[in-house]
């Protein structure tokens, strides 16, 4: 009878195993000796159930004997910039769900099971941790001006489901994380992430979480205008590529108001005296006008090239499952 009851207790602990969501904890770091100690035994204490990835970038200090004597599992990513990182992380690991943090120490890691919890019993593919802050030092006006700025021009031109484009701090299913193209190398990373989910129209949430400074000794990696301009840069790419006719559209019309502009002393001469005084002003407005044609009929090329890719990525994404549901009661 008590082998029994053994048994049964057995199987029951492997059934609940079995119903319960594998999570993963990715951390990618660069040179965070003084602050991935505490993310890690954060995460730990936090998400208990849960494996702690941390890829190291480089790093010059002592981030990954740090990492390694907290309990990480720790690999390394040769190729320097966050987003080679997070994609090398994204193909390594296998998980039902995944958490994406920095290893800076300035995201709250108590929220962590609330967010993992949203996306299973919502059904979600990410879960975007906003960022709210009263510190200055925390999130500088600058970057705090550049994030609205970009993050203003992503819900325009791709949805406005997200306010805080560049947090480091999200959570994924694992059919977004499988079927997410990466190109980005460095801080872009969270831009394309973005995109990514705007533009296959997962469903996605945005809960406002607390942001802090960094811990004595640790140091930003970020650089306002240098990284701003590369996120601009790269959200001008993604809508040639995920949105080539409004792309292309904008360049031809604003070519043809330059041909009409150009033009329209001609037409007024020609009016007026029949005749067309200003030949190299009525050729360069047509060279002008062609143009436009041209570009117009790239973009509309291109946007059935771009369905294409959208139906490939789509049926990538759908065959995946979705986040399954937590056994009730059980610790995530």
């Amino acid at each position: 009878m008590t082998e029994a009851i053994q048994v049964g207790r057995i199987e029951t602990t492997a059934a609940t195993e079995a119903a319960r969501p594998r999570v993963a904890v990715l951390v990618p770091c660069y040179n965070e000796e003084a602050a991935i100690g505490k993310v890690v035994a954060d995460f730990r204490a936090s998400l208990p159930n849960a494996e702690i990835f941390v890829y190291d970038n480089n790093s010059t200090d002592r981030t990954v004997e740090v990492a390694k004597a907290a309990g990480a599992r720790v690999a390394l990513e040769p190729r320097q910039g966050k987003g080679n990182v997070v994609r090398r992380m994204f193909a390594d690991i296998e998980a039902d769900v995944y958490v994406l943090v920095d290893g800076d120490d300035t995201y709250d890691a108590k929220v962590a099971p609330d967010l993992v919890r949203k996306l299973i019993d919502e059904k979600l593919d990410m879960v975007n941790g906003a960022r709210v802050t009263d510190i200055q030092a925390a999130y500088r006006p600058g970057h705090r001006f550049g994030n609205m700025m970009l993050t203003g021009m992503v819900r325009v031109l791709f949805g406005d489901l997200i306010g805080d484009m560049l947090s480091g701090y999200r959570v994924f299913s694992r059919r977004f994380v499988k079927s997410f193209p990466s190109i980005a190398g460095g801080f872009g990373i969270e831009t394309e992430m973005t995109v990514h989910a705007l533009q296959l129209q997962m469903p996605v949430s945005e809960v406002s979480t607390a942001y802090k400074d960094r811990p004595p000794g640790s140091a930003s990696k970020l650089r306002t205008f240098r990284d701003g301009w590369v996120i601009l840069m790269l959200i001008i790419k993604l809508m040639k590529e995920e949105r080539p006719l409004a792309f292309f559209g904008i360049i031809a019309s604003t070519l043809m108001l330059l041909a009409l502009a150009i033009a329209a002393p001609v037409f007024a001469d020609y009016a007026r005296t029949g005749l067309v005084p200003r030949i190299p002003s009525a050729v360069l407005a047509t060279g002008i006008a062609l143009l436009s044609f041209l570009s117009l009929t790239c973009g509309l090329v291109l946007d059935t090239v771009t369905r294409g890719r959208w139906e490939v990525k789509r049926l990538t994404y759908l065959n995946f499952a979705a986040p399954r549901s937590r056994a009730g009661g059980e610790r995530l």
